[in-house]
């Protein structure tokens, strides 16, 4: 419980992702975190992950994965959450899948549905869960599927519709969500001080190639983070989130090639960009709630 405004009420985090397991690679140590100290925190998954192809060759789920990957990932997403030790909702939407260049998306999938329908429903759990925070993607998608587009379309227009009243007005009664953030864990400055520091300790880890060939595909790219959390002590619940996306994620895979002292020393923190505040801050911040309370 924290004093917000001179009322003692417990602060709120809303984390909305595409895909199951975008929130375990996006934010979990986080979310962790802060519920450590206290705070309510929600996950909202936009869709079901139901196009998403076995990623990791060592699932022994495989089965499951090939006659019903959608169910399988309603699972892992439980033991995700249990994991991180949020709460969580599915906005309900069906996977929009990655399609080739010239190729369309899938019919009436997340990315089709015209942006003011898809809106109400996000706007209806903010007006309900009333978090002083928001967390999303940047225009970007953080990368270009086209439901993390879409996820960043309608965070950003559920952040603004829910504070106006006139707009879904049976969805609630209107709530002013504080902060807006976007998500900037996997920033150049933070990934080449691991890869510098990875290089010293342990120059022949396979995780070095894979580095070499991202900083290729990313190019020179700016680091617009202006807020550093230190979630050190929630890298073992990031991880175990992790894992329990095994069709996802391969658990002797690139998440797992570096061990957490590396990465305390290195880089203890999670990283974000304020991109809208209704509070006085300071930047840099170290605390995604800087500004709200008193």
């Amino acid at each position: 419980m924290t004093e917000i405004r001179g009322t003692t009420v417990p602060l709120r985090l809303l984390a909305v992702h595409a895909h199951p397991d975008d929130e375990s690679s996006k934010g979990s140590a986080t979310y962790a975190h802060y519920r450590k100290a206290g705070v309510e925190v929600l996950v909202v998954s936009c869709t079901g992950g139901e196009q998403g192809s076995i990623l990791n060759e060592h699932l022994e789920a495989r089965a499951h994965a090939e006659r019903d990957i959608a169910g399988l990932r309603i699972l892992e997403m439980a033991r995700a959450q249990e994991a991180m030790g949020v709460d969580h909702v599915w906005l309900g939407y069906s996977d929009s899948g990655l399609p080739e260049e010239g190729e369309s998306v899938a019919v009436n999938s997340f990315a089709t549905i015209p942006l003011e329908i898809s809106t109400e429903p996000l706007v209806r759990i903010v007006r309900r869960f009333k978090p002083h925070v928001l967390l999303t993607y940047d225009e970007n998608g953080g990368y270009p599927h086209p439901d993390h587009i879409r996820t960043h379309e309608v965070s950003v227009a559920a952040y603004e519709a829910a504070a106006d009243p006139a707009r879904y007005p049976h969805a609630g009664p209107a709530w002013q969500v504080s902060k807006l953030y976007y998500d900037r864990i996997m920033n150049t400055t933070r990934m080449r001080a691991i890869y510098e520091a990875i290089k010293v300790e342990t120059p022949d880890s396979p995780v070095l190639a894979q580095m070499d060939e991202m900083f290729e595909r990313w190019g020179e790219r700016a680091d617009p983070s202006t807020t550093h959390v230190n979630v050190a002590d929630s890298f073992p619940a990031r991880d175990d989130a992790l894992r329990a996306h095994a069709s996802q994620v391969d658990p002797t895979g690139f998440f797992f090639l570096h061990s957490h002292e590396l990465q305390a020393k290195v880089w203890p923190t999670e990283d974000f960009q304020l991109i809208d505040s209704k509070v006085e801050t300071t930047l840099p911040e170290t605390d995604l709630f800087a500004g709200v309370t008193e």
